[in-house]
């Protein structure tokens, strides 16, 4: 399923995204047409439609594009709700924009999926406060990864600081079972600012050479909620302890809002 604006996909309004790829995005897991985070979501799309397209967004006519694309879909489904402009071409992306909301709508997995081991790249992402669709070193990354063994991708700033995965925030649990959120420039994920709203925490941060004093890790965006890590590098981690648990059930708890 895919809409843009309430309407049909046609592969000229596809085309912009596909070739010039300018533009921003979020995911959210609906369940039962709610949705965990869902101001949070909008006020994302908000923010980051200003900062990439100097622009204002309407969040009610999001919201309805969303409502119009899902239907009465009920079940478990993963909506993607993409902001861009296919009028803009590639010599002229400073043009006034007149934003396009793309709706698209697939089934989600199981959750939690099976832990992660994840392989260190040293990464600092473009503009991380943006959730940008610009992913191609991500993927680049995660692919070296997976080519050597590993499942995903966690990456390291230049002074040796975690900051994030791939496509997803990461947290520790330390040996007194505090949880601890790497203090780095990270996307400000829905699914972590929902944990850390709902959990007790502190930020601070971390490095590999603070790893031997972590009982855990973890992955944390709104496809996956709190996925174990049961690997970095070579040190191994707990898949099962309480505090994952109970960082796992809290999410769970959550209640989503209705569309």
């Amino acid at each position: 399923m895919a809409e843009i604006n309430g309407n049909p996909v046609t592969v000229s309004e596809l085309q912009t995204l596909a070739l010039v790829n300018f533009g921003h995005f979020t995911s959210m897991r609906m369940e039962n047409q709610a949705i965990r985070g869902l101001s949070l979501h909008l006020d994302r799309l908000q923010r980051d439609c200003r900062a990439v397209f100097d622009t204002d967004l309407d969040r009610d006519e999001v919201l309805d594009y969303v409502r119009h694309a899902v239907g009465d879909e009920q079940g478990v489904a993963t909506v993607r709700v993409t902001v861009f402009d296919p009028e803009l071409d590639m010599g002229h992306p400073g043009s006034d924009a007149t934003p396009h909301i793309l709706v698209t709508m697939r089934l989600a997995g199981a959750m939690p999926p099976p832990p992660l081991a994840v392989r260190t790249f040293e990464f600092s992402r473009d503009t991380p406060e943006v959730k940008h669709v610009g992913l191609f070193s991500q993927l680049r990354l995660r692919r070296l990864a997976q080519r050597g063994g590993s499942d995903d991708v966690l990456f390291l700033e230049t002074d040796g600081r975690i900051s994030e995965g791939g496509t997803w925030n990461t947290g520790f649990v330390a040996e007194d079972g505090t949880v601890i959120w790497p203090q780095a420039a990270v996307l400000p994920g829905v699914t972590m600012q929902l944990l850390q709203n709902a959990y007790p925490h502190k930020v601070a941060p971390v490095t590999l050479a603070d790893l031997p004093r972590m009982r855990a890790a973890f992955a944390t965006n709104a496809s996956i909620g709190v996925r174990a890590i049961s690997v970095v590098n070579d040190r191994l981690f707990a898949v099962d302890g309480p505090v994952l648990s109970e960082l796992q059930q809290c999410y769970v708890a959550i209640e989503g809002e209705h569309l």
